[in-house]
């Protein structure tokens, strides 16, 4: 017991560390809840979140007292934050299966392009008769093949405009959620192409701000596209502009199997190579010139400097969430270095975490924030008890190098495994997605990317505008093929990949928290958490469903043994994949696999004698099937799927779901029990009546 207390005594002030942790673990309490709590609740919680700090400051409790009020007053005021800011952000939502609208609004930028293809950010002034209060903020609009207008260009076209979709199956990733906290209130495709919007109009001044500022990188990402091609411009444009929609499909495929897709996400690998890159860079300019160095403090105009690059970095990629992230985190370390404070350490980092959940709680939720910090504060733990050699100062130079070069190889594969590691619980259970020879490709790729790639596509977006970016955008798309080669050359490796099961839902917290113990606490009982840390990998994966069907019935797959068969493999290929991969399924067979065991045509499939499952679907929404083909369906299957509104009596099938039990309960896993018995799991009943989950109609 005596030693267990001197464990705890000699942590010290590190109890403060955990402060993010207990602030986010009250933001995750309230996006976990299954119904929106009362508005009252948000103040009442960041009102007692202030006295308990306030009684901290004026009785001084001891050590003990003082850490558990204050970790209290974190977890009270990161739920409040989190219910404020989800009222703040309240905006209306595009009702689901509404018919087609004309849509008048401006172009807000180019989104990342989905599965149908391009997609447009706008602004809406009007949507059909919607009135103003039903009218969302903004609605991401899926193109045609053919014209894609510029950012802030007036536009009318036609569209089928919807709610943001749900989860692509029950405890799946919630889009919505996302589009809800980016003011993206609805989702669609054009019927047509975009025609110009002659309009007297005049948008918000902010928003015309944003739209000249993506106006600029657009017009970057196309000069990068035009001086190196489809191939390197658009890895070279998405890594620069934030603008993917270049990138080949192929060429994605080939990063996500080698481990490599961080590369075209602006993140914190990007910022600290631009910001340490600009701060070395000035630091040496300074140094060299005598005269300047004595009597200017080099390391803090570096800083500042850097600080700046940073920020028209951020500017420069259109502040995607990700980027945000990095940059909060950057400023608070060159912020350290003007204030004459370590820049790199546990403290800085849960400044940082702290500063980012205080202006986007729900970043607690997304994959991206996870993996970040997880990996940074893996890394900095990973530096607090790196060996410090000592070397000789007489050593020859050409042994000392030897030294640097091996000593550097050595710090970079530790650094590349110790940061996969501690992202590999959330890529697991968000992605799971393994890349056998991730730790190889990473570090073959990091000197391209540090001393190469980035460096150069900096210089060269610079010097663009003044008609002087040629030459570094050359370099970078040297590095840019170089990469690709690595990544494709890892990618077709035997075995590059393989798909892991998502754990259960506990698992995530569990390993969250065994990470965290590992990286935070001082002394042998950090090895605590190493068992939690595995918690995905070690805990038994959840018994994967039988069938599975798409939020509006559109879709439908069918486990046999480790393969989904797919009922149509051309339609909702990414839910499906997303809810294959994630039961740790292969939904690759398509036709050839669906075949053998179903009769299928254009609106509808039934089993044969040699179906795995006795499972039939309709997918026609608006022309009934033929009378024969129905009573087909339903005599010989036990389970039909019906995608429309049908009378579930007229069909004799044991169990039979259709339109109306998917507008309710969204998409569906459902296991067969014994008896011929069907368990379902609808998507709504896990996530729960909350603001981006159903949208009222106010038309």
């Amino acid at each position: 017991m005596a030693w267990l207390a001197y464990e705890i005594e000699r942590q010290g002030r590190r109890w403060t560390l955990w402060t993010p942790v207990a602030f986010g673990s009250g933001a995750g309490v309230y996006f976990g809840l299954p119904r929106e709590p009362q508005a009252w609740l948000g103040w009442a919680g960041a009102i007692l979140a202030l006295l308990l700090v306030a009684a901290v400051a004026r009785w001084r409790a001891g050590p003990p007292a003082t850490a558990a009020l204050v970790l209290i007053a974190c977890a009270i005021g990161g739920f409040s934050a989190a219910k404020l800011r989800t009222d703040h952000v309240r905006a209306p939502v595009a009702p689901t299966r509404g018919p087609p609208e004309r849509l008048e609004g401006w172009v807000v930028d180019i989104a990342s392009p989905g599965q149908g293809g391009r997609r447009l950010l706008i602004a809406p002034s009007r949507i059909g008769d919607w009135p103003a209060k039903a009218t969302p903020i903004r609605v991401r609009v899926t193109l045609r093949e053919g014209y894609t207008p510029s950012p802030g260009e007036p536009i009318s076209l036609l569209a089928v405009i919807n709610a943001p979709p749900p989860p692509a199956s029950p405890g799946a990733y919630d889009f919505a959620r996302d589009a809800y906290f980016q003011s993206v209130g609805g989702v669609g495709f054009a019927l047509g192409p975009p025609s110009t919007w002659v309009t007297d109009e005049v948008a918000p001044r902010r928003l015309r701000l944003t739209m000249r500022i993506n106006a600029v990188r657009w017009s970057l990402t196309r000069r990068i596209i035009g001086a190196l091609g489809i191939e390197a411009g658009g890895l070279a444009a998405a890594m620069t502009t934030g603008h993917d929609a270049f990138i080949p499909p192929d060429q994605v495929n080939d990063l996500r199997a080698s481990g490599l897709a961080h590369i075209t996400s602006i993140s914190g690998l990007h910022m600290a190579i631009v910001g340490g890159f600009v701060f070395l860079a000035v630091r040496m300019m300074i140094a060299a010139w005598p005269w300047l160095a004595l009597r200017i403090h080099g390391k803090k105009v570096a800083a500042a400097v850097a600080l700046t690059a940073v920020v028209a970095y951020l500017v420069l990629s259109g502040w995607p969430p990700p980027a945000e992230r990095a940059a909060i985190t950057a400023v608070i370390a060159f912020g350290a270095i003007l204030v004459d404070r370590q820049a790199i350490n546990l403290h800085a980092l849960a400044l940082a975490a702290m500063a980012v959940m205080l202006l986007q709680p729900e970043a607690v939720t997304q994959p991206g924030f996870q993996m970040s910090f997880a990996a940074t504060a893996a890394l900095v733990a990973m530096a607090e008890v790196w060996p410090r050699t000592v070397r000789e100062i007489n050593t020859p130079w050409p042994i000392r190098m030897i030294q640097r070069f091996g000593g550097w190889v050595t710090a970079a594969a530790a650094a590349s495994f110790v940061a996969g590691a501690a992202t590999g619980p959330f890529a697991i259970q968000h992605f799971n997605r393994v890349s056998t020879w991730g730790l190889i490709s990473n570090l073959l790729v990091e000197p391209i990317s540090s001393f190469l790639m980035m460096p150069a596509l900096a210089l060269g977006a610079a010097l663009a505008p003044f008609g002087l970016g040629q030459g570094p955008l050359d370099v970078a798309g040297f590095s840019i093929r170089l990469m690709n080669d690595i990544s494709r050359a890892v990618a077709h490796a035997p075995y590059a990949q393989f798909v892991v099961a998502s754990g259960p839902g506990w698992t995530l917290p569990t390993a969250f928290l065994g990470l965290l113990i590992l990286c935070l606490w001082r002394g042998p009982l950090r090895w605590v958490g190493l068992p939690l840390a595995l918690a995905i990998s070690l805990a038994p994966k959840p018994t994967p469903p039988d069938v599975w069907a798409a939020a509006d019935g559109a879709a439908v797959a069918v486990r046999s043994g480790r393969e989904a068969i797919l009922f149509r493999p051309d339609v909702k290929l990414f839910g499906a994949e997303l809810w294959a991969r994630r039961r740790g399924l292969d939904p690759s067979g398509g036709e050839a696999a669906r075949d053998p065991g179903f009769e299928c045509d254009h609106w509808s499939c039934a089993p044969k004698a040699g179906a795995p499952l006795k499972v039939a679907a309709a997918w026609n929404l608006k022309r009934p099937l033929q009378s024969e083909r129905l009573d087909q369906i339903c005599a010989s299957a036990e389970l039909v799927i019906l995608r429309n509104d049908f009378k579930p009596n007229a069909c004799r099938a044991p169990v039979v779901l259709t339109g109306a039990d998917f507008a309710r309960g969204g998409s569906a896993e459902l296991w067969r029990g014994p008896g011929g018995s069907w368990r379902v799991l609808w998507a709504q009943d896990v996530r729960g009546r909350r603001p981006w989950s159903w949208g009222p109609d106010l038309r």
